[in-house]
């Protein structure tokens, strides 16, 4: 049985981490490279690097600081923010990073998932989707979360798995920094419709939040942020926890089942 993945989140600006709440009230964190480190050696399965301002500023994304971090960690990183073309996936993966997370690159340029998947392998490519419920429908939403594209987020998900996208993240915008749990309706939904694995984003505000989202079939790895970086729950116990309840899990280095 596959092991469920514990995945922390470092949203970069202007070269710091930082957090907010359904993405707005944005507040500094900490410096990328220590939190990096802090999470490689606190027995987290993959990491995530998010420039969360390049593609707003229409700017490159910060090629240094991602280097840095690479350095840092012995796992697998996923990097995104501001990835628009196949010379964006060159960049960052000539950095250090082991997959490569488009958003609205993709909204743009929808060949640039097929064209991505075809030079790199669909297990480089992750498509990451910001998601708010409208109406009865999920819509896709960019520029931060504060534009709404019209998309529906479902039909776009299958089209990128289609397309060659290996895995995806749905960001809900609607629990995202509330921690009140992950979204299970709107996961359940993509999960329906895609086969590839998923990687559920925001809501993460304790142990049993994990628990509830490991039992979605289809749900590969949570991704939460705050609760990580405000120590409010260590990694390590979260995995014995997990492991307790039942779900398979990567348990840190030098710790046995």
């Amino acid at each position: 049985m596959l092991t469920k993945r514990i995945i922390p989140c470092l949203d970069v600006r202007d070269g710091r981490v930082v957090k907010g709440v359904r993405f707005r009230g944005v507040q500094d964190v900490e410096d990328p490279v220590a939190m990096a480190r802090y999470y490689n050696d606190s027995g987290a399965d993959e990491l995530v690097f998010y420039d969360i301002t390049a593609s707003v500023e229409q700017r490159p994304l910060f090629a240094r600081v991602l280097a840095e971090v690479a350095r840092q960690i012995f796992i697998p990183l996923t990097v995104g923010g501001g990835i628009q073309t196949l010379a964006d996936f060159d960049r960052v993966l000539h950095c250090g990073a082991d997959k490569v997370s488009v958003n609205s690159g993709a909204i743009r340029n929808p060949q640039l998932i097929r064209e991505a998947a075809k030079r790199y392998g669909d297990q480089c490519v992750v498509l990451s989707m910001d998601v708010s419920r409208v109406g009865d429908s999920y819509h896709l939403f960019t520029q931060g979360g504060q534009v709404d594209t019209g998309i529906d987020a479902l039909e776009w998900a299958a089209a990128g798995v289609d397309a060659g996208a290996g895995e995806i993240v749905l960001n809900s915008i609607d629990t995202d920094g509330v921690k009140q749990g992950f979204d299970l309706p709107m996961l359940a939904a993509l999960a329906e419709r895609v086969s590839v694995p998923i990687i559920a984003s925001g809501g993460a505000g304790r142990m049993e939040h994990f628990s509830e989202l490991f039992r979605l079939p289809g749900v590969d790895a949570g991704l939460a942020a705050s609760i990580f970086h405000f120590r409010e729950l260590e990694i390590g116990t979260l995995k014995r926890y997990l492991q307790q309840q039942g779900v398979p899990v990567r348990l840190p280095a030098g710790e046995t089942a």
